[in-house]
């Protein structure tokens, strides 16, 4: 019988997993193709690397990423722990310095005495004890064993927002401001006037995008959750002005007035040097993100330090394959964790290789799985995964309608998320505290 565990890929849901394994006195030997080989989205050496935006979305206890962040702490996290380590100002969000983060996770996984990091692409999956977390951009070799050992793959694209220098902002025109004063003033403020946003939007929806692959266009398939700006702005235009240019619960000091329309940007870094384009994923080629994100009113003359890119990203048909605590349904000591689950989101990512981690060390030393409540946010995620939704199955994130409704009426929404959150919160207390 192996007598340790075997995790592949050591993006965030594999880090947690393989932590949760070696806390639980399991060996583990933990697989990253890095530096061997790169996906499109992937350039650091580093383990936990962050592709996308820097923010780990809301801290408050009621909000759904708030909830699912104090969950993970109740079950040992390791990420939660860096990411509050590196933290750097968001007002009311958890968003980290992405360098600072990446290697204190890769320090703390090669310091274990019980993980053994091998860099080398793996190409066939394990038969048992083993947890596969290799993302949304899995290994072309590793993704046809995947589909022969579970058949359906769905696939969509996934698109990352640019970052510009914040030396090359013009002030002048900026403000400083989180929206209806929550937290800290953390935000940089783009102000549009009803002009600038419309010569904007038609300059938007005209944009040249990039070219997708030939053996893409026909799977092209958006995700809701990470849609394109400009694929967003499509659907009409005041469609950004009830999105990621919503004007509500700011005030340009300029004018003493609500701007007709507003462009956020949020801290890449702790030293404040980079920022990004909060919302602003696209798939435009870089010379019309420099063209049109150049319209808006402080980024005339912006460098762009990262371009907002596009990639593909496939799932599994998980309701068919997986339970809820992310192990196949025929073959119990072998898990999938992360993004590839349809669980989407950096946290939600982490907090299904908890889950995994934690089951398959249980597993491993003759416990029972770990099926966690369904009224903590973490259970919910796990059991969506595992049954699905009312339509065809797509990735979901930490939300509140995840969760059961409380038994007693509260109208206001703040005041019922608190208790809901609360609840939660001492459900998984109680439930860990009986845990054999």
């Amino acid at each position: 019988m192996q007598n340790y565990a075997i995790v592949i890929g050591g993006g965030l849901a594999g880090c947690e997993a393989a932590w949760q394994l070696a806390q639980a006195g399991i060996p583990v030997k933990l697989y990253e193709m890095k530096p061997v080989r790169y996906s499109p989205a992937h350039h650091q050496e580093t383990l936990a690397e962050l592709v996308c935006s820097n923010s780990l979305k809301a801290s408050r206890l009621a909000s759904a990423g708030g909830l699912l962040k104090t969950e993970m702490e109740l079950m040992g996290s390791l990420l939660v722990r860096c990411a509050k380590a590196c933290a750097v100002p968001a007002g009311g969000a958890l968003a980290v310095d992405r360098n600072q983060f990446s290697q204190m996770v890769t320090q703390e996984i090669q310091n274990h005495e019980l993980i053994q990091i091998i860099r080398e692409e793996i190409t066939e999956i394990p038969e048992q004890n083993a947890v596969i977390a290799t993302g949304p951009l899995t290994s072309d070799a590793l993704s046809r064993e995947i589909e022969k050992l579970c058949g359906n793959r769905l696939s969509f694209f996934d698109a990352a927002a640019p970052v510009v220098s914040a030396d090359s902002l013009d002030m002048s025109k900026i403000f400083l401001q989180s929206r209806y004063d929550r937290g800290d003033a953390d935000y940089l403020n783009c102000p549009m006037t009803r002009e600038e946003y419309e010569h904007f939007w038609e300059a938007l929806v005209n944009a040249e995008q990039a070219p997708l692959h030939e053996h893409d266009k026909e799977a092209f398939k958006v995700y809701e959750g990470c849609m394109p700006v400009e694929v967003l702005a499509k659907r009409g235009a005041e469609t950004l002005r009830y999105g990621c240019l919503k004007p509500v619960g700011l005030r340009d000091p300029n004018t003493g007035k609500r701007p007709y329309a507003a462009v956020q940007l949020r801290k890449e870094n702790r030293e404040a040097t980079m920022y990004n384009l909060v919302g602003f994923q696209t798939n435009l080629k870089f010379g019309e993100q420099k063209r049109v994100f150049g319209m808006i009113p402080g980024l005339e003359h912006a460098e762009f330090l990262r371009y907002g890119v596009m990639h593909r990203n496939f799932f599994l048909n998980s309701p068919e394959l997986l339970q809820s605590d992310y192990s196949l349904k025929n073959q119990e000591t072998l898990f999938f964790a992360g993004q590839m689950t349809g669980v989407e989101g950096y946290m939600e990512s982490a907090s299904s290789g908890i889950i995994a981690g934690k089951s398959l060390a249980r597993k491993m030393q003759g416990k029972s799985a770990l099926f966690l409540p369904e009224t903590t946010m973490m259970g919910a995620l796990a059991s969506y995964v595992s049954k699905g939704g009312a339509a065809d199955f797509q990735p979901m994130g930490a939300n509140m309608g995840l969760l059961p409704p409380l038994e007693e009426h509260i109208r206001g929404k703040q005041e019922r998320y608190q208790k809901i959150a609360e609840q939660a919160v001492g459900i998984l207390t109680e439930f860990l505290q009986n845990l054999e």
